[in-house]
């Protein structure tokens, strides 16, 4: 593989690009791994989600924080930017999916997923340092059991697992975890502005872990360079084209050569990525189900706001999410916080009504609602100390729904568009949501003693779900005529291209999928030979 720049690229550094990085360069393999985000140290990160430059990914427009938002016809899409990938501002939350999400169809026959995924779920957990149950509990985890129990599922109500240390609070330590290999870590100090980029350092982000690792035995991570094109070396292997990201002029394109590329850039790069390379005949043999089973993990965020509560009861206090329970067997809710002053998102909720019903009904409920009270709903729609205010409810669901994406070009660049795929239709609101959003409120009213609402979003109105777990359309198969990876993520008709991220998971989990897309990573690397051995992995 000498003849190679490197031996791998990988394109990416979220939980697939970051496992592949550190496991590669293990089993002796060269490897670069191309970011499109900006590196962050912890002291980068936007003190609140108002500082737009470091908290939302516009590179357009100056934009580079780790908050990236995307827009099809039938979803609204949160994901994550930087070195470290969703790791950067997702929720520290890790749960494993129950036994529903390995019997799907689409993968249940080609192995015992649940026992062969076991070792390498436990491997994940302790590389991501998970700490099992949330260890606090306040006025937001009352709230939250207090509506489990009003539904009648009380017992179904837990701590959240976490990716956190927790330790002493603002207190720096040797690394905690690694046998002091990995970077010093800071005890959490509960500030609740984990999705915003934790600026203290108690996170387990993939930089802390798995990258941390990765760079210590030689892999080097570029960031601010995002991947044009992949392309078939005449012979063997692959050229890499990327450039600069967000450059206007001066785009600085380079071609990289490699033996094997993963593409891990999360579902909406790699699918972006796969789709314009099978477009343009430079990866012509991609599956023609590119885009098939595209997940939003049959998502819905909602929530419940106050008027006013005071400010002793703290709760934008804690991390992310911390607690969950099941509305019934396929609908699973978290509550989900912003800490003090990170109010941006309140400007996604409104008035929640009924999704069952036309747009002009949605809009004439939410129009009289706002008139017969506009005092009340000009408070309830303030963004001033919304994050101390309110839960946010975020629902998902095991249930088997799906959409179609595929590419359509606009001012002569593809764009990737959505259709209803297998499955019943994509959901735009989830009743199931509205239920757990009014309990929550319900109890806020209790606990806060001020009045209190359930609220949904703006994109809901419009019959568009919000979603922060978009996945699939890239996914394991038995066949290419049924997907476009194997069971050992290779790309199906171009030996030595990978998926290892969120696009290959096939199903939805109807919990939070890092720690799922972690474990996959870890199994798929597993298989890999030591570099120059023989590969005993089976053909194609």
């Amino acid at each position: 593989m000498t003849e190679f720049d490197e031996d791998v690229i990988v394109i990416g550094s979220g939980f697939g690009g970051s496992v592949t990085a550190l496991r590669a360069a293990e089993k002796g393999y060269r490897v670069r791994v191309l970011e499109a985000g900006r590196r962050y140290e912890d002291d980068d990160f936007a003190k609140t989600s108002w500082n737009l430059r470091r908290y939302l990914w516009a590179p357009t427009f100056g934009c580079f924080g780790i908050q990236r938002i995307h827009r099809l016809p039938h979803v609204m899409i949160l994901a994550g930017a930087g070195v470290g990938g969703g790791s950067l501002n997702y929720a520290n939350t890790l749960y494993q999916p129950g036994a529903e999400f390995f019997r799907d169809p689409q993968w249940e026959g080609i192995a015992d997923w649940d026992t062969e995924l076991a070792p390498h779920y436990a491997e994940a957990k302790r590389m991501l340092g998970v700490v099992e149950h949330y260890p606090h509990f306040g006025p937001v985890e009352r709230i939250m059991q207090g509506a489990a129990e009003d539904l009648g599922v009380g017992g179904t109500f837990c701590r959240a697992p976490v990716g956190v240390y927790f330790g002493t609070p603002g207190e720096h330590v040797a690394d905690p975890f690694f046998e002091g290999q990995g970077p010093a870590r800071t005890g959490c100090t509960l500030c609740g502005n984990c999705m915003v980029g934790c600026r203290v350092g108690a996170k387990n982000t993939l930089v802390k872990n798995y990258l941390a690792l990765a760079e210590r035995r030689g892999v080097v991570v570029e960031a601010m360079r995002t991947v044009t094109e992949v392309r078939e070396r005449p012979g063997s292997g692959y050229v890499v084209t990327s450039e600069r990201s967000g450059a206007w002029m001066g785009r600085d394109r380079r071609t990289t050569t490699a033996a094997q590329v993963v593409f891990a850039a999360g579902t909406w790069g790699t699918q972006q990525l796969l789709h314009r390379m099978k477009q343009s005949g430079a990866l012509s043999r991609i599956s023609d189900r590119i885009g098939s089973l595209t997940r939003t993990n049959s998502e819905a965020l909602d929530g419940a706001v106050a008027v006013a509560v005071p400010e002793s009861l703290g709760l934008a206090s804690g991390v992310a999410i911390t607690t969950s329970f099941h509305v019934d067997e396929r609908t699973h809710v978290e509550n989900v916080r912003y800490g003090p002053g990170s109010n941006l998102m309140g400007a996604l909720a409104t008035i929640m009504v009924p999704g069952d019903i036309s747009l002009a009904r949605r809009l004439g409920l939410l129009i009289g609602r706002m008139l017969r009270a506009p005092l009340r709903q000009a408070k309830l729609g303030s963004l001033r100390r919304w994050s101390e205010r309110g839960i946010i409810a975020l629902v998902m669901q095991t249930a088997d729904n799906s959409l179609t994406l595929s590419v359509k070009k606009r001012f002569g660049r593809y764009v990737l568009t959505s259709a209803q795929g297998h499955g019943a239709p994509n959901p735009s609101s989830l009743p199931e949501a509205h239920r757990a959003a009014t309990a929550i409120a319900a109890r806020m009213e209790e606990e806060g003693g001020v009045p209190a609402e359930a609220r949904g979003s703006w994109p809901e109105v419009f019959g568009i779900p919000l979603t922060a777990h978009f996945l699939g359309g890239a996914v394991i198969s038995a066949t290419p005529e049924e997907g476009v990876i194997d069971s050992y993520h290779r790309v199906w008709g171009h030996p030595g291209l990978f998926v290892i991220d969120g696009a290959a998971v096939p199903a939805n989990p109807g919990v939070n999928p890092s720690l799922t897309i972690t474990a996959l990573a870890e199994r798929a690397l597993s298989y890999w030979p030591r570099a120059g051995e023989p590969d005993t992995r089976p053909g194609q």
